[in-house]
């Protein structure tokens, strides 16, 4: 079912509210079998009306004829869903891949310009994927991989990003999955796995970054593994608050961001790793990133390391802990939701 709220405003007699897109699939991408669907017609290549979709209107049915009910049920309605409110975002990552639909409708983007960081030239929408995955909640997951044999020319970088700027002040919170060996071919890579804010433009005069990076085997000079807490307080180099995590981060993490007009602090499972203060707070609004990509290219030979996202949740302008925001995500998981967008866009 979907339903609207009293928030989508009104639909004036005549109008239309164009196609709305929906989409039902399995996690493992096989074709679904619509044989035994009441509403389905094979006949129906074109858009046509059809009595077998039911529509409603404040409760009462509009439209259509409904199907016979039978049970101990048929008589009661369900509970009413309430709303999400007001500034929050979340996406649980269940899209079919780079090319569903509903991934730039509900404002992602896979990477393809050329550019940093990394390896220039070489990220790839190809190499953002949503596979199932038995660990992740709700058996699906954000997959962003880094592949190369060494050469820059065969190198592949994953990035996927909001289109639009939407994280400012809050919280913000990840479910990351990071590996310490590559999926495949030898080890010993400076690869990066990162989860960040980053402003729209880089000439903005309130440019505001907010960054992890996770590298396994180190990088620009420093061994690993470690993660680097970064906050920014313009695009020049070094002009940063800065912290180095120095241990393994295999597996599943819930990454925190919380952030004042005047104080960032980087929280890890809960506890906190570090806090900026100052002019490295930030500024202005933010797109919300997710990347995988190689600082530079030690060695020849095939490999590919992959990192994950299980969901990504935000709430404008109010700090929560780690249990405040598992118990926000646990209940959008709860009520069927998969994405969320209300944040301002101020």
């Amino acid at each position: 079912m979907i339903g609207f709220t009293s928030t989508a405003g009104q639909l004036a007699p005549g109008k239309s509210t164009q196609g709305i897109g929906l989409q039902l699939y399995r996690l493992d991408h096989k074709k679904l079998a619509q044989d035994n669907d009441r509403s389905f017609d094979p006949k129906a290549i074109r858009y046509q009306p059809s009595k077998k979709v039911t529509a409603y209107l404040s409760g009462s049915l509009a439209w259509g004829q409904e199907p016979s009910r039978q049970g101990p049920l048929a008589d009661q309605d369900g509970p009413a869903v309430p709303g999400p409110p007001p500034g929050i975002m979340f996406d649980d990552f269940h899209y079919t891949g780079r090319d569903d639909p509903a991934l730039a409708a509900n404002g992602w983007m896979a990477r393809t310009e050329s550019g940093g960081p990394g390896i220039h030239g070489t990220y790839n929408a190809n190499a953002t994927s949503f596979p199932a995955d038995q660990s992740a909640m709700g058996g699906q997951a954000l997959q962003l991989q880094a592949s190369t044999d060494g050469a820059s020319s065969h190198t592949r970088q994953a990035e996927l990003s909001t289109k639009a700027p939407v994280f400012f002040t809050g919280t913000l919170a990840a479910r990351v999955f990071f590996t310490d060996k590559p999926a495949k071919g030898s080890d010993g890579d400076h690869v990066n796995h990162a989860f960040n804010t980053i402003s729209a433009s880089g000439q903005s005069p309130k440019y505001s970054e907010l960054d992890y990076e996770y590298q396994p085997n180190g990088g620009w000079g420093a061994t690993g593994p470690k993660m680097d807490v970064v906050s920014w307080r313009s695009t020049k180099q070094g002009d940063r608050d800065t912290r180095a995590v120095s241990r393994p981060l295999a597996g599943w993490h819930l990454l925190m961001i919380t952030a004042t007009g005047d104080e960032v602090t980087y929280l890890i499972d809960g506890k906190k790793v570090f806090t900026s203060r100052g002019k490295s707070a930030p500024k202005e609004r933010m797109k919300i990133q997710f990347s995988s990509w190689f600082i530079d290219l030690p060695f020849t030979g095939p490999r590919t390391w992959d990192m994950r996202v299980n969901w990504v949740y935000a709430r404008d302008g109010k700090i929560m802990s780690a249990a405040e925001v598992k118990e926000a995500v646990d209940g959008l998981y709860a009520s069927g939701i998969n994405h969320v967008q209300s944040m301002p866009k101020d």
